[in-house]
């Protein structure tokens, strides 16, 4: 009789998928194929039972998050950096606690559709260039959860219930108090605003009528991830729109508006995106290759459901690629001359008036158009702004207000 495999897949929160016993099929357990399964993984399952523990215990989301960091415990992203380099990796988050509390996977049963893929257009001002298929989470009532038991769970129902309902009941007491205080407050730097000491995002915050950014950074996350930082950031918004519209407005002066121009023209998509197109042709091959592997996991008795979430994941990444590869391939239509540009800087007359004048949102929108980005040194109280345009890619200005 031949040994179960136990090699390790990939990790998840809690679990590690492995192979298992050979394949049932005799022709596949010849080929050396065997089926998978998640098994609790040493280093994590013991987390996850903590963080339900803890939230029973009363604990909220963001005391468990600290807690966990000061104990040096990695969080999600850092435990597996394989399939999370487009995250930080430097703390627990709440975001990452409620995702875990909300999983009912930990108690032993598979889960399907909690996905979905929603056809919308890729540019509505133009419907030639077609749809693409986005992915959206569906709400917990559309999920489609095993009756039986398919894996080793790390809690039980009585305890995933009890934290369910303490979530519901949380979120519906922090419903009605942001219903009594809820102000609409625009913020003109709304996500362009960055903190150096840790790179995060700064959010937006009111105090005392004013408008103001913060980077919050609990003492307990510094020291876990070497990284010297205030508790708390702040901001004031007013201290830094003067001087940057003025430099804005200062490469839209006469002596420096035909190289303003130039570099405009110049940061239009190229004529020929080759990189991006040999990218999404090669993407389209690969879900090629595994549509059809599905479809013959299908024709050999695998279960639908799982293979059909697979195909359906599948069939949305492919037409992303596809909307990718069209509008690469429009680029060139997309672009405007430079005597266009010209006359649609001049047509705005007095960039500084203008600026000054814009209502706030139509001034985020620009800023957004520009793709500025802001950091804030707290130390030397300094900003540097950066936006696309060759000779003013970025500038150190000093403000007032930031702590």
């Amino acid at each position: 009789m031949r040994a179960a495999a136990t090699a390790v897949i990939r990790r998840r929160d809690g679990y590690t998928l492995r192979e298992l016993t050979p394949h049932p099929n005799p022709a596949k357990a010849a080929d050396g194929k065997h089926l998978r399964g998640l098994t609790p993984d040493a280093q994590t399952a013991p987390v996850v039972r903590r963080i339900f523990d803890e939230f029973l215990a009363g604990y909220g989301l963001f005391a468990i998050a600290e807690g966990l960091t000061a104990n040096h415990v990695p969080c999600p992203s850092a435990h597996d950096r394989a399939r999370n380099p487009h995250r930080s990796g430097i703390a627990w988050s709440k975001s990452a606690i409620r995702v875990i509390l909300t999983n009912p996977r930990y108690t032993g049963r598979q889960v399907w559709n909690k996905q979905r893929t929603d056809e919308v257009l890729l540019d509505v001002d133009d419907v030639a260039l077609g749809h693409t298929g986005v992915m959206r989470w569906n709400t917990r009532d559309k999920w489609v959860i095993s009756k039986d038991i398919t894996h080793p769970p790390l809690i039980d129902d009585d305890t995933f219930e009890q934290a369910q309902a303490l979530l519901t009941r949380r979120a519906r007491a922090v419903d009605r108090q942001e219903r009594q205080r809820r102000t609409r407050n625009p913020y003109i730097f709304r996500g362009m605003i960055y903190c150096a000491a840790c790179q995060r995002r700064m959010q937006g915050q009111y105090n005392h009528g004013a408008a103001y950014y913060r980077c919050r950074f609990p003492q307990e996350y510094a020291p876990a991830n070497e990284v010297e930082h205030p508790r708390n950031v702040y901001l004031r918004e007013d201290a830094l729109t003067d001087p940057l519209d003025a430099w804005l407005a200062c490469a839209f002066t006469p002596d420096h508006l035909e190289q303003t121009i130039t570099a405009m023209a110049n940061a239009q998509p190229v004529d020929q995106l080759t990189p991006h197109t040999a990218a999404a042709q090669a993407t389209i091959a690969v879900c090629d290759t595994k549509l059809a592997q599905y479809r013959a996991a299908l024709d050999a008795g695998a279960d639908p459901a799982l293979v059909t979430g697979w195909i359906t994941q599948t069939q949305a990444e492919r037409a992303r690629a596809e909307a990718d590869l069209q509008s690469t391939q429009r680029a060139e239509s997309r672009r405007m001359s430079r005597s266009q540009i010209a006359d649609l800087v001049r047509a705005l007359g007095d960039i500084a008036t203008v600026l000054r004048n814009a209502d706030p949102d139509d001034k985020a929108e620009v800023y957004r158009q520009l793709g500025l980005r802001l950091t804030y040194q707290t130390d030397t109280q300094t900003v540097r702004a950066a936006v696309d345009l060759s000779a003013h890619r970025g500038v150190m200005v000093r403000v007032r207000g930031g702590t």
